[in-house]
């Protein structure tokens, strides 16, 4: 393992110190990690085509948020999603269903749709169906035993942010990726001009996951809420919620 600044590509804040917490989104070449220092600012920013690949390089960290749907039912919708719909009303389309695990095991979108038809008595969106090959790593990952992995969904941690307000501007707009960067910086994290390699992430998959960093950093403080609340149980009898 190398150096904090190795690990991290970028350099940590002058005065950064103690256990980071670490905020994770999906992107194209793979998985962003933004990383919070103990007091909550910016300690650097990596990416890696690998998610196991990327936890591994941050070994010290108390908290790894990650966007993605941890934890499946044997049947039915999850509850998180809808109480998230709640939070980002009315930008309904922020939020994915996610079907029970018999639809995530299918071998292509065909299978998966008439697998959720059957499970949950409708169909199955080729969007949804496009986050598959990650969310099937992110749930290897925490059922294989690294339990500091937590779901949160940026667009709720941004209304949370936005004292309960969801933001009105596309993250893909510059309107939004401007509101999205003040409000992270209203809360003390701050990101650089310079990310290094994470720097050629699309900037939207950076704050998404700048704010998944805030949402671990309220976790690992003993802050964090979660949709639903108490968590529903998955079928490996881990928690299934959206933190925030």
């Amino acid at each position: 393992m190398g150096s904090r600044r190795d690990a991290f590509h970028t350099p940590p804040a002058p005065g950064c110190a103690g256990s980071p917490v670490v905020g994770v989104d999906a992107c194209r070449t793979g998985w962003v990690a933004v990383a919070l220092c103990e007091e909550g600012r910016f300690a650097g920013a990596d990416t890696a085509a690998g998610l196991s690949e990327l936890l591994g390089r941050f070994p010290g960290a108390a908290v790894v948020a990650v966007d993605m749907p941890l934890g499946l039912l044997r049947t039915g919708w999850r509850e998180a999603e809808a109480l998230a719909v709640g939070m980002v009303a009315p930008h309904r389309s922020r939020v994915f269903p996610v079907p029970p695990r018999g639809v995530w095991e299918a071998d292509d979108y065909d299978d998966a749709n008439q697998r959720c038809r059957e499970l949950t008595g409708q169909g199955l969106s080729r969007q949804t169906w496009g986050l598959a090959a990650k969310l099937r790593e992110a749930n290897a990952c925490r059922d294989g035993g690294d339990h500091r992995l937590y779901e949160v969904h940026p667009e709720v941690s941004f209304a949370a942010v936005n004292e309960s307000r969801p933001v009105a501007w596309s993250k893909k707009s510059w309107n939004g990726q401007a509101l999205r960067r003040r409000l992270l910086g209203d809360q003390g994290i701050v990101l650089p001009g310079d990310l290094g390699p994470a720097g050629r992430v699309p900037p939207d998959d950076v704050l998404d996951a700048a704010v998944a960093a805030w949402s671990a950093r309220r976790i690992a403080l003993g802050a964090g809420r979660s949709l639903p609340d108490p968590p529903q149980e998955a079928d490996t009898g881990l928690a299934v919620a959206i933190w925030y």
